[in-house]
Parts: structure tokens; C-alpha cells; sequence
């Protein structure tokens, strides 16, 4: 599924991929950053904690908001595929200036938004220029592609990353989260392996890559992203590996970002604080 068309006229909104555990405190940077780009004093945010079975998720983050002075904030209670036809909340989508999907459970997310009308009014609204931000779950369905699965804390192998479409915000890459803390090098890797050309994105806790109208993304907050590329690979196993069996991958490109770096989704180049 490719990003929705641009309009003439129009420039695409930022797509803010977040790895999970965001600083909720004094200084929140990653998510002070997303009301910024939404619109500061005049941001009107809506919420989506659909991935979550907590009642106080939408809640949770509406007061956030509300305090890092967004103009108005709304959680929508969207927990069924009938929800996401109600054509109310596919208003509220219509009317915001920025959008925010919670984590949770990312198959949750897929099973009951894919396809619906508040999905494609999401992929149309952000092609009309509103940023989409997504912690944890809410970050991997922003893909075309999304990691659904796979053990992390494991080298690269078969079998190693379990994919499900997401919502196609961007087909440039794969995103994964809690990228660090939960060891998934070798199952981002193992999602690599079945199609070299898309980019591997691995975003830690507190870390934002914020992806702007061209398709290049600034790193915030305090941990980093990985980038891996395969592109230029030159040898994988993937096709005639067993089940689980390690996976052979040569020519490999690996890029680490930390706060202030950028890279070019589309020229596959990473950038140095300062640089570009």
C-alpha cells in the first residue's frame, strides 16, 4: 500500500514514528515537539488509543497535551470496526491538526483499523499536510509493512520477524520500538531479509524520528534510531533457509542516530548534527 497522493497545492505532513516510554514529565521533548508541529497554541490533537485496553490511556495523554498547551485535545473511544465507520470520529480526524495513536498491541491496531474509514481518512489527511505521531504499537503501523512479531533478544533468522500490513503512511521502510531495550536488532534484521530494499528503523524508548514533508527524518529525544539498509546486498540465505535456521547477510549497512542526526529516507544517506 503506497502513501496516499499529494494534491497540488499540498505538502504531505510529517510522520513522527516513536519508540515507546516517551518522557511524560517536565520536559518532554519528543512529544513537546509533536504539539509544536501540530500547531503549538493552536494545535487541535486528537487521540487515538485504540491499540490499548486501558480506559486510562486516552485520558493519560489528553492531559499531557492539554498541559504542553495544545488548544484542544480529544480522545476518541474507538475499539471496533464499526467505531472506526462512525462518521463523527471520521470528522474529528478531518478537523485535527495533529494525530496521535497510542501503543498497545499493534495487531489490535491493524485488525480493527485496516481498511476502515478512519484508516484511509488518516492516510488522506496526512497527504493534505497533518502530522501523524505513534509511540510503540502506534509507531509500527505507520509502515506499509508492519512487524507484528518475532523474538527479540535472537540473532537473525528465519522466521525471525512476523509481518502485517499496516496503515502505509510510508513504504520506505519497516519500523520496529523499544528498539534497544528489548534487543530487536536481529528481528529487524530478519524483516530486512525479505525485502533488502526497504529500511530497516529501529527507535528506541524516548526517541522520536520525525520524518518530514521530503522524507527526511530528525532524531529527538534521548536514546537513537537504527537504520538498517540492504540495498547493496550482495549475498542472503533468506530464501533457502529452514525454519529458525540463522541467516546469512552480506553487505549489510548499519547507521546509528542519536539526538540532532538526520537521514534522507529517499537517498539512503545519514547526516551528522550540523551536516546537510
Amino acid at each position: 500500500m503506497c502513501p496516499a497522493p499529494v494534491s497540488d497545492g499540498d505538502r504531505r505532513g510529517y510522520i513522527i514514528p516513536i519508540g515507546g516510554g516517551e518522557d511524560k514529565g517536565l520536559e518532554p521533548a519528543v512529544l513537546s515537539r509533536f504539539v509544536e508541529i501540530a500547531g503549538g497554541e493552536k494545535a487541535e490533537i486528537v487521540i487515538l488509543p485504540t491499540a490499548s485496553t486501558l480506559e486510562s490511556t486516552g485520558p493519560l495523554y489528553e492531559e499531557l497535551f492539554d498541559g504542553l498547551g495544545a488548544a484542544s485535545v480529544r480522545s476518541m473511544p474507538i475499539a471496533t470496526r464499526e467505531d472506526c465507520n462512525d462518521p463523527a470520529h471520521v470528522e474529528s480526524c478531518e478537523q485535527a491538526t495533529g494525530i496521535f495513536i497510542t501503543g498497545g498491541n499493534q495487531l489490535r491496531l491493524s485488525t480493527i483499523l485496516g481498511g476502515t474509514d478512519v484508516a484511509q481518512t488518516l492516510r488522506r489527511v496526512n497527504a493534505q499536510g497533518v502530522p501523524i505521531a505513534g509511540t510503540s504499537a502506534g509507531a509500527s503501523i505507520m509502515s506499509e509493512h508492519m512487524i507484528a512479531g518475532g523474538e527479540g533478544d535472537a540473532g537473525p533468522a528465519e522466521g525471525g520477524a512476523v509481518l502485517a500490513p499496516g496503515l502505509g503512511l510510508t513504504n520506505a521502510g519497516v519500523i520496529d520500538q523499544h528498539f534497544s531495550e528489548r534487543y530487536r536488532l536481529g528481528r529487524l534484521i530478519s524483516a530486512i531479509a525479505l525485502n533488502p530494499f526497504l529500511l530497516g528503523i529501529g527507535i528506541d524508548e524516548d526517541t522520536g524520528a520525525f520524518i518530514d514533508p521530503d522524507g527526511v527524518a530528525e532524531i529527538v529525544g534521548s536514546g537513537t534510531v537504527t537504520i538498517v539498509d540492504g540495498a547493496d546486498l550482495k549475498y542472503s540465505s533468506a530464501h533457502a533457509a529452514n525454519r529458525k535456521e540463522g541467516l546469512g547477510m552480506l553487505g549489510l549497512k548499519l547507521d546509528i542516530l542519536h539526538e540532532g542526526c538526520r537521514y534522507d529516507l529517499n537517498a539512503r544517506e545519514a547526516f551528522a548534527p550540523g551536516e546537510g
